[in-house]
């Protein structure tokens, strides 16, 4: 039995149906906004503050493995409904969250780790959905790309050690956006460019000081879509460090708008 901890976009959708298929035992611990997975018999609809039904859930069903998978907003702390073991645990969750989302996730499987439960690679059930190192589009990057590529690595390789930014835009070896807390989409709407088009960068990598088995950077077709409008030439990630849906949409849609996708 896995407990499948999920939040929002479609990536625990991806591991549902391998679990499924797989004939794995599962119960899912929805944390996604819109109660995504309420219609499956084995979901349970929980708030982040409610670690005592957590801990219960998992423990009545035997359950000392869990998975997490898509994001979970930061909660406002003043509107969480807590119970017991969430007061007991919330302030360590709050001096967590001063440092970024990255430092909320580590002290969330701490917690778990102290009551014997285990967190698996989110990746576990589908390896297919990380990429190796390389070029996955006909068009591959040039001199002038890989500038880019290396001003966006090191501004990331350079940021504090928590932080909420997986991504940087680059054109013409000038940094135009940083990942804030509004996500890739917000950055890249304020990326767009006019002057400049099939120009730039966007390089997503794992937060500084990141749990690589929790929350990965990932890249999806409309993460293409908003790259090619914003006036993008191509989307790097890194090496088996990211999560890539909807992979042959992906390669097509760059193939056709002659975007590179590169894995470094």
């Amino acid at each position: 039995m896995i407990g499948l901890i999920f939040g929002n976009t479609d990536f625990p959708k991806e591991i549902l149906k391998t679990v499924k298929k797989k004939k794995i035992k599962y119960l899912i611990i929805d944390l996604s906004e819109l109660k995504k997975f309420k219609q499956d018999k084995k979901s349970y609809s929980v708030s982040i503050g409610q670690f005592g039904k957590i801990l219960n859930i998992l423990k009545e069903n035997k359950c000392k493995k869990v998975l997490f998978a898509g994001k979970v907003n930061k909660p406002n702390f003043s509107k969480l409904r807590l119970d017991f073991k969430g007061i007991y645990y919330i302030s360590r969750i709050i001096k967590a969250s001063k440092l970024g989302d990255a430092a909320i996730l580590k002290e969330i499987i701490k917690i778990l780790a102290q009551n014997k439960i285990k967190t698996e690679n989110s990746l576990r059930f589908n390896p297919e959905l990380s990429l190796k190192k390389g070029n996955y589009s006909k068009i591959k990057p040039n001199i002038h790309d890989q500038k880019d590529i290396s001003k966006a690595t090191k501004t990331l390789n350079n940021l504090q050690q928590y932080t909420f930014s997986q991504g940087v835009v680059v054109r013409n070896e000038k940094i135009v956006a940083i990942e804030g807390k509004g996500g890739t989409k917000k950055m890249l709407e304020k990326s767009k460019s006019k002057k400049f088009r099939k120009h730039g960068v966007l390089v997503k990598f794992p937060k500084k000081k990141q749990d690589l088995r929790v929350d990965l950077p990932t890249i999806g077709l409309n993460t293409f879509k908003q790259s090619k409008t914003t006036g993008l030439k191509g989307i790097v990630v890194k090496n088996k460090q990211h999560v890539f849906l909807d992979k042959s949409k992906c390669i097509k849609f760059a193939n056709k708008n002659k975007m590179f996708i590169s894995v470094k």
